[in-house]
């Protein structure tokens, strides 16, 4: 019964302050079993509403007297924890460099906005204070509820873990972060994790980052502002990250900038919540600011009193309850809304939902990263333990490349190798029907040059006695040869062309097939090269000896010979009348497939 009334108390006072949300009501709804158990507990630790002003006054009264006895949270810790550990676990295992978003708290606000006391008041230890930037690098901060009496702390960077405790952790927090950004005021992207083990601290895992500056002060870059504006969009660009929105009373919402920042990567502000601090410096409007909500902020407003000078926490929290219960405007705050420990509640059921909505995708993520890494390591090779193995892996990359050469060079098979380089049949008719053209394309071939005019020459050197109407085998032979060494060269070339382009395509093999044993593939780069040399070197020999024949005959079988010489004896009529008969007397002449020739010259 007692539940229920106090469940009915607060939704009558949030409907009087404008229709705020209540703890209980975040605009996330529960969507897992996880979360519906930690909903179980939640309506005992809401604020009382105006419309039970009395009780609730009784009840406050109580919690100051025993404030040292109470923890910040406690209805959710045992559940969340196993969750948080999760997250935790992957966030060092660096899962986010992978791309692999995991749920963040993120903590930004204008510098001096107060931040650190807001850390301060949630883990109850001292952090960092002072003129201008204090975080200089992003401060991860792992809360966790400790059932022994005796804290542990302890601060994670640079690969190493260093213990601390409560009155050296601001020195050891300085410390650190001189070694990660520098002993100047510049900073860091390296993150600094602070593991805070202690009795009564809520279970969160925060990311506190640089105040936002737009003035840099000596010993700071001039781009300080820019830094610092990248270093927070990196972090509250992603869709899991909970944007911890931390404004100053004294301030205008509308013109701070982490509002600004925030609002362009969570336009509707469903994962923003904004926590008002300095209360008790400006409360005039402070009602109409947080219930008007003119800035858009989805998961509600929290309203907290910074700790002042030397108070204790529990000092702090106490006169934080005196302060929203009897100051004149601040009283008329929805008690949902006010407290460190209603902070700590609503981060604590943010954080649940969001992990408990985000888990199911993260380990579909984490197992597709693991198969696709499975797949690349069943592709490496497997250890080769004794020499047998090694000849058995050997014999079979040799098999292997020595078939993908013959569907290559022999069958004209490409599917293997799709690029059209390795269209071995393919780019061999084209090498081949290159020298055919460039056979026919040298000077040694240009017929109609000079018609006949060496050739007349090599006889009238030839003469010697010997029968009329026969040509002198000498001459024959020297033109011949002329003519074959013109083109000696092109054959040899040609043969280099060849084997240039086999032993391309068969490194290429030879280094897909090996590709998991790089010291072999440098022995067998080195072993085709020697190989192609010494074919090259043979075929080389083969085509000048065959070219060297050719220059030794004086008659040839090759039936195009015949034809060439049928052809032109069909054009040796009409040659010689032009040359003699023709009373027109042309200076050039037709013949056959050589083209128009010079014949003035004859006569």
């Amino acid at each position: 019964m007692g539940k229920n009334k106090n469940k009915s108390n607060t939704s009558s006072s949030s409907s009087e302050m404008g229709g705020k949300q209540t703890q209980t009501d975040l605009g996330v709804k529960p969507s897992s079993t996880v979360f519906a158990k930690f909903e179980e507990g939640s309506s005992s630790s809401v604020s009382l509403a105006p419309r039970a002003r009395n009780e609730a006054d009784q009840q406050q009264h109580a919690v100051s007297l025993n404030v040292k006895e109470a923890p910040i949270v406690s209805s959710y810790n045992d559940k969340i924890r196993p969750l948080l550990d999760a997250v935790d676990k992957l966030r060092n295992l660096m899962v986010m460099e992978e791309g692999i978003q995991l749920p963040t708290i993120v903590v930004v606000g204008d510098q001096s906005s107060g931040k650190s006391s807001i850390l301060e008041s949630l883990a109850s230890i001292s952090l960092p204070r002072g003129q201008g930037i204090c975080t200089r690098v992003p401060l991860i901060m792992r809360l966790q509820h400790h059932s022994s009496s005796e804290p542990e702390l302890s601060l994670e960077y640079n690969g190493k873990v260093e213990r601390t405790d409560e009155a050296r952790v601001s020195e050891d927090i300085v410390k650190a972060t001189d070694d990660i950004a520098g002993g100047g005021k510049g900073i860091s992207n390296t993150p600094l994790t602070l593991l805070v083990k202690k009795n009564g601290v809520p279970d969160l895992t925060m990311v506190d980052l640089p105040g936002i500056t737009r003035v840099p002060v000596h010993g700071q870059p001039e781009n300080i502002y820019d830094q610092i504006k990248d270093m927070i969009m990196e972090y509250i660009n992603p869709e899991q990250s909970i944007i911890l929105n931390v404004l100053s009373a004294t301030v205008d919402f509308t013109t701070c900038e982490s509002i600004r920042m925030s609002q362009s990567v969570d336009k509707t502000g469903e994962r923003t919540l904004a926590v008002v601090t300095k209360v008790d410096k400006a409360p005039e409007g402070l009602v109409e600011k947080v219930t008007g909500d003119d800035v858009n902020i989805g998961l509600g407003y929290v309203c907290v009193r910074n700790r002042i000078g030397e108070e204790t926490y529990e000092e702090a929290r106490a006169f934080s309850d005196q302060l929203f219960q009897t100051h004149p405007l601040l009283s008329k705050i929805d008690k949902s809304m006010v407290g460190v420990h209603v902070l700590a509640q609503k981060l604590v059921q943010i954080q649940a939902t969001s992990i408990a909505r985000t888990l199911p995708e993260i380990v579909k993520k984490i197992d597709d990263k693991l198969n696709i890494c499975l797949s690349e390591l069943n592709k490496l090779p497997k250890g080769l333990s004794s020499f047998a193995e090694a000849i058995t892996a050997f014999m079979q990359i040799i098999g292997s490349s020595k078939e993908s050469l013959s569907k290559i060079l022999v069958r004209g098979e490409f599917d293997e190798y799709p690029e059209e380089k390795m269209h071995g049949t393919a780019r061999l008719v084209e090498l081949l029907n290159q020298f055919s053209e460039e056979l026919h394309e040298c000077d040694g071939t240009d017929f109609a040059s000079n018609f006949l005019m060496e050739e007349i020459r090599i006889l009238g050197e030839a003469k010697r006695m010997s029968l009329p109407n026969f040509l002198p085998r000498s001459a024959f032979l020297f033109i011949l040869q002329g003519k074959v060494k013109g083109i000696s060269s092109i054959p040899i070339r040609f043969v280099e062309k060849i084997w240039g382009y086999i032993e391309d395509v068969m490194i290429s093999v030879l280094m897909k097939h090996s590709d998991s044993y790089y010291q072999l593939q440098l022995y067998a780069k080195r072993a085709a090269h020697n190989l192609i040399a010494k074919m090259k070197e043979r075929s080389t020999k083969w085509m000048t000896e065959i070219v060297e024949m050719e220059k030794q005959t004086d008659y040839t079988s090759n039936p195009e010979y015949v034809t060439e010489w049928k052809k032109l004896m069909n054009n040796l009529g009409g040659f010689l009348h032009g040359v003699l008969e023709d009373t027109d007397k042309p200076a050039w002449s037709v013949v056959g497939d050589i083209g128009m020739v010079e014949v003035e010259v004859f006569r």
